[in-house]
């Protein structure tokens, strides 16, 4: 009896083995002796498997990450470095694969493959974030504040391109990358001075006749 896992792994043990995808549902059946509408009951396409297998990977991660104690200590800043850290400790032991997912799906945007992927991660971005809002660790932004998860995505996009070139001991230059972005981005989410003189310019602008009635008269 085939299910979602053993069908995960029969795939990417095939095109790590082969280089390739298979050349038909009804090769990869037969090759893992299996009826070909099996496939079916849990995927439409060999794309779907490799979906699957990412958003997999990002769902253990979040549900690791989410079971530590110490986690709902952590600061947005915390959780999201927690994030990334797990994530790419768990991606190693599939390197081949998402080596081989990555390059075979190069795109502008967004591959095809990490949509579901983009999903699951901006929802976790979103809702750290805005509990960063909340406690006041993040600058709540008129406009800017709702694409504060597109700048991590963006983040998770460098890292794993980075990571998929990076060829030192440990993969340690990429938990470096991770340590910086991360920071950095988060520096910009923070309140700064220039915030301060957004506020202070909404505030005269409010309180535009004040002066007028401080005797201030054209000063």
């Amino acid at each position: 009896m085939a299910t979602t896992e053993s069908i995960q792994k029969a795939y990417i043990d095939y095109v790590l083995t082969e280089g390739q995808q298979p050349k038909s549902v009804y090769v990869f059946a037969k090759k893992n002796k299996m009826p070909e509408d099996e496939f079916y009951r849990f995927f439409g396409s060999f794309d779907a498997v490799e979906q699957s297998v990412w958003a997999d990977l990002t769902l253990k991660t979040l549900s690791e990450i989410r079971g530590q104690e110490i986690w709902a200590q952590y600061s947005s800043r915390e959780k999201a470095l927690s994030f990334f850290y797990s994530f790419f400790e768990l991606l190693k032991s599939h390197r081949s694969f998402a080596v081989y997912s990555i390059k075979k799906n190069r795109s502008l945007g967004t591959p095809k493959v990490l949509e579901p992927t983009k999903e699951i991660f901006e929802n976790f971005a979103e809702g750290i974030l805005n509990e960063g809002i909340e406690t006041q660790e993040l600058s709540d932004r008129k406009f800017f504040s709702k694409r504060y998860k597109d700048a991590l995505w963006v983040h998770f996009g460098f890292v794993l391109n980075f990571w998929i070139n990076d060829d030192s001991a440990g993969f340690e230059k990429t938990d470096e990358a991770i340590e910086k972005g991360v920071n950095v981005t988060f520096d910009l989410f923070q309140r700064s001075p220039i915030d301060n003189l957004f506020e202070y310019g909404k505030f005269l602008a409010k309180n535009g006749g004040l002066k007028e009635k401080m005797g201030f008269g054209s000063f």
